[in-house]
C-alpha cells in the first residue's frame, strides 16, 4: 500500500484540505491549514510529497519524524501544518485499510460521547446573551466568546470595567449551568492579564484561553498564580517541546491544534504529556470538518480530555460552513452538546469530493484583519 498521489484543495471559507491516494486505491483526507497563509502550506505539502510519492502509507510515525526533522530547518507552523494534514490523511487511510477507526489504532475509546461547545458573539451585552441564550436552546451547555476588541498594553478603568460587566451580565443572563469560556486571543498584555483575570472570578469561566501572546509563555506562571481561573492555552504551540515549558507553568487545559501542531501524531503525545502535569485537553479547532474529525478520534481516546470546539456557525464561516463538504453530516450531530463516537473507518467521515474539487475551482484569499489602536500604532487582533 504506497502513496501514490497527494492532492491539495484550497477551499472556501478559509480552509485547505490534503488527499492522499494509495496505489491500491485507498483515499485518505486531511486538514493542513495555517490561516491566512493557505497558499504557503499547499507549497510545503508539495515539498514533503517529493519524498512520500511511492512511500509505504502504513509507515505513519517514520514519516511523520522525516517530515519534520528530514530538513536542517525546522518547526513553525507552516511546516508542521503540512506534516498536520498529511499526518491525519495517512491515519485515514490506515483506519480504512484495516476497516477501523482511528481512535481504535490510538487504543480504542475511552468514553462514549464528546462534549461540544459552540461560539458566541455580539456587539453589545444583550446581544451576547441573546446569543448564548440561543445556544443554550439548542441544547449546548457551553459556549466560548471573545474578551475584548482592540486594547493597549494598560488599559484604563473604564475599559476594564466593561470588560468585567460584560461578562457578570452575561453569567447572570444564562445561569450557573451554563459554561462560559473566555478567549483572551492574546489581546492582553501580562500586565493587563494579571489586572483583569481576578475581577473576572466571580463569573468561574469553564477556562479563559491565550490571555498572553506565546511569546510571553514564560509568563504564564506568574499569570496562573494570580488568579483561581483554569487557565487554557496551546493553539499556537506546535510541538511537544512548544508545550514543555508551558505545563509546568500550573495551566489548566491545553490546546493544541490538530491541523497546526503535526496532527494526529503529534497531539496524542501532547495530551499525553499534559495528563502528566494534571492539565486537560481541549483541541482547539475553529476549521473544517476533517480537522473536527481528526480532533474527535484525539478526544475519543484521551482519557484527559475536556471538551472540544467546534466552528459550526462561527463567524468565520461566510457561505460555506462545517457540513457543506461532508456526504452525510450526520456524523456530527449534536444533541444536547454531544458528539456520538464515530463508528466508519478511519477518520469517520466521508469527504464529498465532487463538492470539494467544484469549490476549489474558485480558491478562497482570506486574510485576517489587521488593527491599529486610536495613536495609529498596531495591535493585536
Amino acid at each position: 500500500m504506497n502513496i501514490a498521489r497527494i492532492e491539495t484543495f484550497l477551499v472556501p471559507p478559509r480552509w485547505l484540505f490534503v488527499r492522499v491516494e494509495t496505489d491500491d486505491g485507498v483515499v485518505g483526507w486531511g486538514e493542513p491549514i495555517v490561516e491566512g497563509r493557505a497558499e504557503a502550506v499547499a507549497a510545503v505539502v508539495e515539498t514533503l510529497a517529493e519524498r512520500l510519492i511511492g512511500a509505504d502509507a502504513s509507515r505513519i510515525e517514520d514519516h511523520w519524524q522525516v517530515m519534520t526533522k528530514g530538513g536542517f530547518y525546522r518547526g513553525g507552523p507552516v511546516l508542521s501544518s503540512a506534516v498536520a494534514g498529511i499526518d491525519q490523511a495517512l491515519w485515514d487511510v490506515k483506519g480504512k485499510s484495516l476497516g477501523v477507526p482511528v481512535h481504535e489504532l490510538l487504543g480504542g475509546a475511552v468514553r462514549d460521547k464528546v462534549r461540544v461547545y459552540t461560539w458566541i458573539g455580539g456587539d453589545t451585552v444583550e446581544a451576547l446573551a441573546e446569543d448564548a441564550l440561543r445556544a443554550k436552546a439548542n441544547g449546548f451547555d457551553a459556549a466560548k466568546c471573545n474578551a475584548a476588541a482592540q486594547l493597549g498594553h494598560i488599559e484604563s478603568p473604564a475599559a476594564v470595567h466593561r470588560i468585567v460587566d460584560q461578562f457578570t451580565e452575561l453569567r447572570a443572563a444564562v445561569g450557573d449551568d451554563f459554561d462560559i469560556a473566555i478567549d483572551f486571543h492574546g489581546r492582553f498584555s501580562t500586565a493587563m492579564a494579571r489586572r483583569v483575570l481576578p475581577l473576572l472570578e466571580p463569573v468561574l469561566p469553564l477556562f479563559v484561553e491565550e490571555v498572553v501572546l506565546p511569546e510571553f509563555s514564560r509568563d504564564l506562571a506568574a499569570v496562573a498564580a494570580g488568579t483561581s481561573i483554569p487557565i487554557a492555552t496551546g493553539e499556537r504551540l506546535y510541538s511537544r517541546w512548544d508545550y514543555r515549558d508551558v505545563l509546568p507553568a500550573g495551566i489548566a487545559v491545553a490546546q493544541p491544534d490538530l491541523s497546526h501542531a503535526g496532527g494526529i501524531s503529534e497531539v496524542r503525545r501532547i495530551a499525553a504529556m499534559a495528563e502528566a502535569y494534571d492539565v486537560a485537553l481541549a483541541p482547539h479547532c475553529p476549521l473544517g470538518p476533517i480537522a473536527l474529525a481528526s480532533s474527535l478520534q484525539v478526544d475519543f481516546a484521551t482519557p484527559n480530555f475536556l471538551i472540544q470546539e467546534q466552528s459550526l456557525g462561527i463567524h468565520y464561516n461566510k457561505d460555506n460552513d462545517l457540513l457543506d463538504y461532508l456526504v452525510d453530516p450526520s456524523v456530527f450531530a449534536f444533541d444536547e452538546g454531544y458528539v456520538a463516537r464515530p463508528t466508519k473507518p478511519g477518520l469517520g467521515i466521508e469527504v464529498d469530493e465532487a463538492a470539494v474539487r467544484k469549490a476549489a475551482e474558485s480558491p478562497h484569499r482570506w486574510r485576517n484583519q489587521v488593527w491599529r489602536l486610536e495613536d495609529g500604532t498596531f495591535a493585536e487582533w
